[in-house]
């Protein structure tokens, strides 16, 4: 994807195609997502993408916390708070075998605010589709829904980032998330993600512009801040 592009698109939770809706204006500076109530927003991407960076920018995230993190009725909700839980009860086990309890916790997590009635934005690394299929299906019982937010990075700055956090995945296991990622991004592209209602296609200059993810009563949209008015405009996909 171009630098300075973002695209998205969106549909109904219930299957089938998603109809694809035409990336935003030229010329446009989206800063903000809007998501219904009870929506949940997962925030996906190859490891190292800088999913938790963009968290952190967002909502102000020490990196140190070990609960979800409360903005008002959201809950913000990084794998990075599972790990550091646990950390205090598995400092003497390999990293990598805590991971299957820490991705347990984390998805417990998520469905505990999800039924709790919170709107939710959780990182992922969303290429695993039974993970997504069973958000969605708990959304829909709580009267949600589920959207996407992919970060699209190349593999090459995916594996600096992990370099730079310190955490570094096998090389098999990268390459495997790197084919199920393409795949995901693809299918984005074209429309064709089901179970989710709608999907925002982010590269990294364009989740640099992003300023604030919100939750209101309207539909799913990307909102325009104009500086210096004070005010926000609006543009539905």
């Amino acid at each position: 994807m171009s630098a300075d592009r973002l695209s998205r698109t969106t549909g109904a939770t219930t299957g089938g195609t998603t109809p694809a809706v035409p990336a935003r204006p030229p010329g446009d500076t989206v800063t903000v997502l809007t998501y219904p109530p009870r929506t949940l927003v997962l925030l996906a991407g190859l490891p190292g993408a800088g999913k938790s960076t963009l968290l952190d920018r967002l909502y102000g995230l020490s990196g140190d916390e070990r609960e979800p993190f409360p903005a008002g009725e959201v809950r913000v909700i990084d794998s990075r708070q599972s790990r550091n839980w646990w950390a205090r009860y598995l400092g003497a086990i390999p990293p990598r075998a805590r991971t299957p309890l820490v991705h347990i916790t984390h998805v417990w997590r998520i469905a505990r605010a999800l039924v709790a009635g919170h709107g939710v934005v959780a990182h992922t690394r969303g290429t695993w589709s039974h993970i997504l299929y069973g958000f969605a299906w708990l959304a829909r019982r709580v009267g949600g829904e589920v959207h996407l937010i992919l970060l699209d990075v190349e593999p090459r700055a995916a594996r600096e980032g992990q370099i730079s956090r310190g955490r570094v995945v096998t090389a098999a296991t990268f390459a495997r998330h790197c084919r199920r990622w393409q795949v995901l991004v693809t299918r984005a592209r074209t429309g064709a993600l089901p179970p989710a209602a709608g999907v925002t296609l982010l590269d990294r200059p364009a989740a640099d512009r992003l300023q604030a993810v919100r939750f209101d009563a309207r539909p799913a949209s990307y909102r325009n801040l104009r500086p210096g008015d004070g005010r926000d405009g609006r543009r539905d996909g």
